[in-house]
């Protein structure tokens, strides 16, 4: 199950939960208050796009590990 990120809009609390994917939408109990008032938050990897993410690390000259197998 994939760990997603959480806002609690009644006591402010930010939290992190294993929800199935077809359920993170959904709102899930804060841990602090209880309150149902949450919402998904947006990663930042999500926002700019995993394809530049990608693109930035494979425009890298060094090597990865000691036999640099993944360039």
């Amino acid at each position: 199950m994939p760990l997603y990120e959480y806002h609690c809009k009644d006591c402010g609390t930010s939290f992190e939960k294993m929800v199935r994917f077809s359920e993170s939408n959904q709102s899930q109990a804060c841990p602090t208050c209880h309150s149902e008032k949450t919402r998904k938050k947006v990663s930042a990897a999500a926002a700019l796009g995993v394809s530049l993410s990608f693109s930035a690390a494979s425009s890298s000259s060094s090597n990865c590990g000691s036999s640099g197998g993944f360039r």
